[in-house]
């Protein structure tokens, strides 16, 4: 059985109930618009996340469990990099990188002070902005030292998938879904995607080709079609992951010498 297949199948399963609960309640909401209910739809979209960062954390654990190799070293080093990444990155204005961190922070700060206040407790807010950036920074460490090694995997998967397809729109939507993480980044970078659309640089003057409405909803959708994209090509990445033991007996073929059976089901039990 291939690691963590079963862990990887229940996450699957759960996100696929999570999903239509989500909507479902959603749905309900909308219609019936209840005032004395609260709406806890978002609580199914964190526990997805907690969920797949478990995943994610026991992955990680079994690379710190290998005494052969760097792996340990590696996830220690990607793990730093990521967090001065993001500590650059959350130096950066609302101008450039539109993530609303500023505004959801100091609306987040408002109802907690307002809650506190109903409750008979004086507070100047539950944390500190920097402490919350700090808090931010950390968190983006861990995620991307957790995605390391998966990370260079679907690299590797997606240069065996390239070398198996065979048709020119296989090859081409298998680029395009490696890719799709950076041209979701790029639609929340405002010089690159909403400034251009917003004011197009077309003659003397400027008349924008969609409201802002419109473009957060077009971004949405373009997030909803390359996850569906991503689950379409799911298959060719899987099996470009199977045929790895294949390689790597393939490989072994070529060289020098014998080995031992125990060392050759210790070669494709890695995979």
């Amino acid at each position: 059985a291939l690691h963590y297949f079963p862990e990887y199948q229940w996450l699957v399963d759960f996100t696929v109930a999570a999903t239509v609960v989500y909507v479902v309640t959603e749905a309900y909401y909308s219609i019936v618009k209840p005032s004395q209910e609260m709406n806890i739809s978002v609580v199914w979209c964190l526990l997805v996340l907690a969920f797949a960062v478990k995943v994610l954390f026991s992955l990680t654990t079994h690379y710190f469990k290998v005494e052969d190799g760097g792996e340990r070293s590696v996830c220690v080093t990607f793990g730093f990099f990521f967090f001065v990444k993001a500590m650059a990155i959350l130096i950066v204005t609302e101008n450039y990188l539109e993530f609303g961190l500023e505004s959801g922070f100091s609306n987040f700060s408002e109802s907690a002070m307002q809650f506190l206040e109903k409750q008979g407790l004086e507070s100047q807010g539950p944390v500190s902005k920097l402490t919350f950036k700090l808090f931010l920074a950390v968190l983006c460490s861990l995620i991307g030292a957790f995605l390391t090694f998966p990370g260079l995997r679907l690299a590797q998967m997606h240069l065996d998938a390239l070398n198996l397809a065979t048709e020119k729109i296989t090859q081409t939507l298998l680029h395009i879904n490696f890719l799709a993480p950076l041209f979701m980044v790029l639609l929340w970078v405002k010089p690159i995607t909403k400034d251009y659309i917003m004011n197009p640089p077309l003659g003397k003057e400027s008349v924008p080709l969609m409201s802002e409405d419109t473009f957060d909803t077009v971004r949405l959708w373009i997030i909803i079609l390359l996850c569906a994209l991503r689950l379409a090509m799911m298959r060719h990445h899987l099996q470009a992951y199977l045929n790895l033991a294949q390689k790597s007996v393939d490989q072994m073929k070529k060289e020098a010498g014998r080995i031992s059976m125990v060392d050759l089901q210790k070669m494709v039990s890695m995979v």
